[in-house]
This record gives structure tokens, C-alpha cells and sequence, in this order.
């Protein structure tokens, strides 16, 4: 991954700005760059191809408790496209001075002796629609009532066995997949996916 990372082209850097366009009518002539996500073991690709978000929004209101049925979340980013996680996410949380989200997008979290909690997690995941991953297989997924949590790290195996992701789609937590930059590569693809 981190040869991958220093390849020129906006698409091979995770986490950093896009490259500067050096002509806009060349934009208008050309198809927008998309980038496939793949397993960094094994080569197998984990995503159609997605179009990059300047920034993870932010997630939908739901009145989770509400819902006539139990389920995930409406998907914090659209069908289509990812965002880079600039903040820590995921394990290992750690007790911080003041109350505040454990992760982006979550709420307040404490532990057993009433200390805030806040995550001292990776930065720079991957974060997609669930809907537009493909050939990933839950496991070691900290379970709630209706889903996965990311409170035990990585819970989503590519086929060849590598943890590359981490699902966060019980009802009461935004509707999430993080791909680890450790665990995967990102290749770019001149045209979007059929649909």
C-alpha cells in the first residue's frame, strides 16, 4: 500500500489533495477518473469503481427508533462514491478529558467508570457505501442488536482471508464500510461501472 501511495496521480494518494487540473476544457472532454479498491494481498477487487468525495459527509438523521422495521442507517456516503477519514477511527479507544463523539459520527461513549472514551484509531480509511462493496465476508464483528459496530476493528475478510474493512451497520450507528489503507490499494479507472 504505501508504494501504492506515492505513485503520481491523485488517484494513488490516499488521503492527499487531487492533483491540480491543468486545463478545464480537457475535464469536459474526458471521462471523470474512477478508482477500484482492491485487496492489497491478494490483488481481488473489493469495489466497483467509485468516484472521490471531497470530504465524508456528514450522516443522515434517522429516528432509528422510529423505524417500523429494525435495521442499518440510510448510508452516510451516496452510492457511487468514497471519502477519506481524516479523523481517528475504530480501536483502540482511550479516555479522554472531555465528552465528545468516541468517532466521527458517533455519539458519546463511556466506560465502565464514567470516563468519556475516544478513539485513537487509524486515520485515512476508506469510507463507502456498504452497497457498493463486493466479495467481503463478516467476521470478528462486534455485535449489536441488528448489525456490526467498529468497536473490535476490523470485522470485513476479502476471499483470501485478509481483514482489509470494517462494517458499521447496526441501526443506531451510521451505515458505514471503512477499507483499511494498510489493507488495500486503490487503481484507477478511466469510466464508471455500468449500471
Amino acid at each position: 500500500m504505501e508504494d501504492q501511495r506515492h505513485q503520481d496521480g491523485a488517484s494513488g494518494r490516499l488521503g492527499s489533495e487531487q492533483a491540480a487540473v491543468p486545463d478545464s476544457t480537457m475535464v469536459e472532454r474526458t471521462a471523470p477518473e474512477m478508482t477500484v479498491f482492491a485487496c492489497a494481498a491478494c490483488g481481488a477487487a473489493l469495489t466497483r469503481p467509485l468516484k472521490r468525495l471531497p470530504a465524508v459527509p456528514e450522516a443522515p438523521d434517522y429516528a432509528w427508533w422510529e423505524a417500523e422495521e429494525m435495521g442499518p442507517s440510510p448510508a452516510t456516503v451516496p452510492s457511487g462514491c468514497y471519502a477519506i477519514e481524516t479523523e481517528p477511527y475504530g480501536p483502540p479507544l482511550v479516555v479522554a478529558e472531555a465528552p465528545g463523539p468516541v468517532m466521527p459520527r458517533h455519539g458519546i461513549r463511556y466506560n465502565i467508570d464514567g470516563q468519556p472514551l475516544v478513539s485513537q484509531g487509524p486515520r485515512g480509511n476508506v469510507v463507502m457505501n456498504p452497497d457498493d462493496c463486493r466479495g467481503l465476508m463478516t467476521r470478528h464483528a462486534s455485535a449489536a442488536c441488528c448489525g456490526a459496530t467498529p468497536d473490535g476493528g476490523l470485522n470485513q475478510v476479502c476471499a483470501c482471508g485478509t481483514l482489509v474493512a470494517t462494517l458499521c451497520s447496526d441501526c443506531c450507528l451510521p451505515y458505514e464500510l471503512h477499507l483499511s489503507p494498510d489493507h488495500v490499494r486503490a487503481l484507477s479507472s478511466p469510466h464508471p461501472a455500468p449500471t
